[in-house]
């Protein structure tokens, strides 16, 4: 990575199901940077509730107003997205203490992978400081009644259906 492209950035993460927090961060993202590129990793270990494809097409709605977002799939590391993805940044959120502290163990570990690769945080807005994809999930679940009205505080309007959908089964 001779050259890094410090005016495009990647958003790396499993966004299962996309939610408020993860969309704020995508905005934020997009007002610093000429480019964000929004990387879905796929992880075989793991048993998500939306296919790649899914989450890409969700994810490519949710974001339809910002052009110069873009959402592609990738397996591996982000250090190696970031460069088949031309970017010199990993722009990343965090949530909470605990993730301040494993985001810079991670943040450590990719300047040993890339050093000419950057880490940027963004601190999460308050009122999606406490949202995750688990707790996402545990509500559709688990809720009785008025699930879909709950829902629209955590998730942008056009995952709850597919969302409602998946749990359904």
């Amino acid at each position: 990575m001779a050259n890094l492209n410090r005016s495009r950035a990647v958003y790396c993460g499993s966004f299962d199901p996309l939610t408020l927090g993860h969309l704020d961060i995508i905005r934020r993202g997009a007002s610093l940077f000429e480019h964000l590129v929004i990387g879905i990793g796929i992880n075989p270990d793991k048993r998500p509730l939306f296919s790649p494809t899914e989450r890409l097409e969700l994810i490519q709605t949710a974001t339809a107003d910002l052009p110069n977002v873009s959402v592609a799939t990738f397996e591996g590391l982000s250090v190696d997205f970031a460069k088949t993805s031309d970017a010199g940044v990993l722009l990343r959120g965090v949530r909470s203490l605990s993730d301040t502290e494993s985001e810079f163990t991670m943040a450590l570990a990719n300047s040993v992978l890339e050093p000419k690769l950057e880490s940027v945080f963004l601190m999460a807005s308050e009122q999606f400081a406490h949202i995750s994809s688990t707790l996402i999930k545990q509500i559709a679940h688990m809720s009785k009644s008025g699930t879909r009205d709950k829902l629209v505080a955590f998730v942008p309007e056009c995952i709850i259906d597919p969302l409602l959908r998946k749990v359904a089964k």
